[in-house]
C-alpha cells in the first residue's frame, strides 16, 4: 500500500484518534506491510510482543491452546488492531493469531510507537485518558458479571 493509504487506514482506528495528520504520517512511514495466507500463524500465544497489528483486510482468529488444539476464541474483522498494549509496554501474547482468510495487516512496533508519544505529550496525555476510559469500562463489566455469578441460586 502508498504512505496516503495506510495513513488513511491508521486514521480510522479509534487508538490513533486524537493524532495530527503529521503523527500518522510518521507511524505509517515506520509501518510494514505484511500479507498473510489463511491458515498462516500472525504470531502464539506466550510469545513476546513488540508491536501491534491492523487488520487492513480479511480476517484473524485468536486462540488459546488447549489440551493440543488450538480452541478459536473469535474472529477479529477488517479495522481492528490486535496487541495494541504492545505498543506501549513489554509485554507477552496472551493469545496466538492466525489469518482466517488471506490478509493484509499493518505491522506497527513500540519503539516508533513510544518515541511519537515521547515527541508529542499532549497526544500522550490524550491515549492516556482513552486508555484510562476503556479500562474503567471493562472493569464496570466485570462488575456486572461478578454480580451475576455471585447470586445465590
Amino acid at each position: 500500500m502508498a504512505l496516503d493509504d495506510d495513513i488513511r487506514v491508521l486514521s480510522r482506528v479509534e487508538l490513533f484518534a486524537d493524532m495530527t495528520q503529521e503523527q500518522l504520517r510518521l507511524l505509517a512511514f515506520g509501518a510494514e506491510n505484511m500479507r498473510l495466507s489463511a491458515g498462516r500463524d500472525l504470531y502464539r500465544e506466550g510469545h513476546f510482543a513488540d508491536s501491534a497489528f491492523l487488520v487492513v483486510s480479511g480476517a484473524v482468529d485468536l486462540y488459546r491452546e488447549q489440551d493440543g488444539a488450538r480452541v478459536t476464541l473469535r474472529r477479529v474483522p477488517e479495522g481492528s488492531i490486535l496487541g495494541e498494549f504492545a505498543l506501549i509496554s513489554e509485554t507477552r501474547r496472551v493469545t496466538g493469531a492466525m489469518a482466517a482468510t488471506d490478509c493484509d495487516l499493518i505491522r506497527l512496533n513500540r519503539k516508533l510507537f513510544r518515541r511519537i508519544l515521547e515527541e508529542y505529550p499532549e497526544t500522550a496525555a490524550a491515549l492516556h485518558r482513552r486508555i484510562s476510559a476503556r479500562f474503567q469500562a471493562m472493569v464496570a463489566e466485570i462488575e456486572k458479571l461478578e454480580a451475576a455469578f455471585s447470586k445465590d441460586g
